[in-house]
């Protein structure tokens, strides 16, 4: 038995070595790992091996560690080396041009970032593409249409149906966008104008990017009190569209709703039985980030801000609309207290950059009630607006999501100028603090299926099928971290500090951080879908 058992081994390492039978010598190897567990995002346990570089592809994965030449080595002794991870969520185009090495998701192991989620991208798509190109980032870069972006080109941001002839020429743009190298159609029905984007308008936009090889990936109309209703329509979608779908960020929000996911969760599972592609993806915390206007009913935002703003000027108009800001306040996205909803940045005054609405409404003089720190919400969409924090989200719902087998991980951050504002934590700390905090210490989830929800899921729901595994022939987007030091230091209170525990991190085969500082490398690529045609 004992013998079989070594044949068996051998074969598998002879496998391994077979995908590239130059070794040795003759021709060097750009560079190897040895020593690390590997834990190669398929979701299986982990194993050893040495693992062989030339240029920007897994060469070689030798078992047996026999220790063929290589220009450059890597001690992963004590380490876990993982594909690099995919963010198949970011609003990463808010600062990349600026910020090429994108170092805040970098030192989180992070090699590839998809753009253009909640119905929000350039519009078109390629010439931002091409523009990402030419600075040369750190990690690779792609990106959905946004049919939000597409309905405000053609309507703007009003609530009315579309003439035959614009919805001719929004699907000739879906089109563009797949061919300008979209992954497929993302949506914002919680957004003007997603929000007033009928159902059926939907499907026909998402049912071209089906046609095309992409996917659909949705910010749903509703994660409160509507959250059921909503993630059927997104399954509907999907389903009468003949296309993947996908329920991005999946959260329950607001004490009320607390629970929900147990039934969200069926839906998807049972939408999958009968033959439905739909899955969700999710970040690791209690609290989501929006913009302020979250807080506003759509009919309020119909026209834009300008007309937004004659509204809050007449006063029986300004009073239908706080009685809903108090309502979402105390049941939605409030949470039921102003301290919950946190300002991130607000353009017109930086100082309220970390402050909640209970502070901010006690500095104007008043007693902080819900209906005062309604006014303050008001007061500051009039003034400008602003980025803010909703801490509305249960842990168990959180938890429940994360150990569903259709879900992986995404972040909803962003490239983050370090020092400025007070953004989400999420943007500096997603993709460790699901190996620290609910794999390492809560032991929610496995390592491995963690690993698999950062990289071979979303690779396999993105169709980047050259990378997300460590394999012979695969891309080398990889990183090595330590298992026990792994961790997220960004806090609500103290959002600008770096992830911890993340030791090396390669895209195309080229170190772009080496455990204390980012490198000069940027190899990052453009990442195109099915239908690109440049």
């Amino acid at each position: 038995m004992k013998r079989i058992e070594t044949l068996a081994a051998l074969a598998l390492v002879l496998v391994f070595v077979s995908s590239d039978s130059s070794t040795g010598s003759e021709a060097p190897f750009d560079l190897v790992i040895t020593g690390a567990r590997i834990v190669d995002g398929s979701g299986n346990p982990w194993y050893r091996g040495d693992v062989y570089l030339r240029g920007d592809t897994v060469a070689v994965i030798d078992m047996a560690h026999r220790r063929f030449a290589a220009k450059r080595k890597i001690d992963g002794v004590g380490l876990v080396l993982a594909p690099g991870f995919i963010d198949i969520h970011t609003h990463a185009r808010r600062a990349i041009l600026d910020i090429p090495t994108a170092e805040n998701y970098v030192r989180q192991g992070v090699t590839t970032l998809i753009e253009g989620p909640d119905g929000s991208s350039p519009v078109p798509l390629r010439p931002f593409l091409e523009e990402v190109a030419r600075v040369k980032t750190s990690v690779n870069f792609g990106a959905f249409i946004g049919q939000g972006s597409i309905r405000t080109a053609i309507i703007g941001p009003n609530d009315r149906e579309a003439t035959a002839e614009e919805r001719a020429r929004m699907l000739e743009m879906v089109r563009q966008g797949m061919r300008d190298g979209a992954f497929g159609l993302s949506t914002g029905l919680f957004y003007v104008p997603g929000t007033f984007t009928p159902t059926e308008e939907v499907t026909a936009l998402a049912r071209v990017a089906g046609e095309m090889g992409g996917i659909h990936i949705s910010h749903m109309r509703n994660e409160a009190a509507d959250v059921l209703k909503s993630v059927n329509e997104t399954i509907a979608i999907g389903e009468d569209g003949h296309l993947p779908t996908q329920v991005t960020h999946h959260k329950i929000i607001g004490k009320g709703n607390w629970g929900a996911s147990t039934e969200t969760l069926a839906l998807v599972a049972a939408a999958r039985a009968r033959g439905v592609d739909a899955t969700i993806d999710q970040y690791p915390y209690t609290a989501s980030s929006t913009g302020i206007n979250a807080l506003l009913p759509a009919w309020a935002q119909d026209g834009g801000r300008d007309a937004t703003l004659k509204r809050l000027q007449d006063p029986e108009t300004r009073a239908r609309i706080k009685a809903i800001v108090i309502d979402n306040i105390r049941f939605d996205r409030g949470g039921g207290d102003p301290k919950n909803i946190q300002i991130a940045s607000a353009g017109f005054d930086p100082t309220l950059a970390g402050k909640n609405l209970a502070q901010i409404t006690a500095a104007r003089g008043a007693p902080v009630t819900i209906e005062n720190a309604a006014d303050t919400a008001l007061d500051i969409i009039e003034k400008g607006g602003a980025s803010a924090i909703f801490h509305a989200i249960s842990e168990e719902d959180l938890v429940r999501i994360m150990r569903d087998p259709n879900s992986m991980v995404g972040s909803d951050g962003e490239v983050i100028r370090f020092g400025v504002a007070a953004p989400h934590p999420r943007g500096y700390g997603t993709f460790v603090r699901v190996l620290g905090r609910y794999v390492r210490d809560l032991k929610v989830i496995t390592l491995q299926d963690a690993v698999r929800k950062m990289t071979s899921f979303p690779a396999q729901r993105l169709g980047l099928f050259d990378r997300g595994l460590v394999r012979p022939g695969m891309k080398a987007d990889l990183v090595l971290f330590d298992e026990k030091e792994i961790g997220d230091r960004a806090t609500f209170e103290n959002t600008h500090q770096y992830a911890v525990g993340v030791k090396f991190v390669l895209v195309g085969g080229e170190v772009v951080f080496d455990g204390q500082t980012m490198t000069a490398a940027r190899p990052g690529k453009i990442l195109k879908g099915p239908s690109s045609d440049w």
